[in-house]
């Protein structure tokens, strides 16, 4: 699943009719140009019929790289900090370094 994060799952299956079952967010997934990695987390969800775009996001396992391009103390940052109960890891707001939000003010 390289390359997959939750945006490029938010993008696959933002057109498709809610509630949707799993095969039909499959199928939107791959007329949306889903990448294989997309395609193969959302084969990795439960089987169920999901409400909205946010409930398949929770559902999506998806691999430790999701998060490439950020600094490790700001992947543990946001591992314990933000979000709501149940919203995935990757998901939530990416904190600032320190040295940033001193160069924004």
């Amino acid at each position: 699943m390289a390359g997959t994060d939750v945006n490029e799952i938010l993008r696959v299956v933002a057109d498709a009719d809610y509630p949707a079952g799993k095969d039909e967010l499959i199928r939107q997934a791959k007329r949306a140009g889903a990448s294989k990695g997309a395609v193969a987390a959302l084969r990795g969800i439960p089987p169920e019929e999901y409400g909205n775009r946010a409930e398949v996001a929770r559902s999506v396992r998806l691999p430790a790289t999701a998060g490439e391009g950020l600094t490790p103390a700001q992947r543990a940052e946001q591992a314990r900090e933000g979000g709501r109960p149940g919203q995935s890891q990757w998901m939530r707001d990416v904190p600032k370094p320190p040295v940033q939000e001193e160069l924004d003010r």
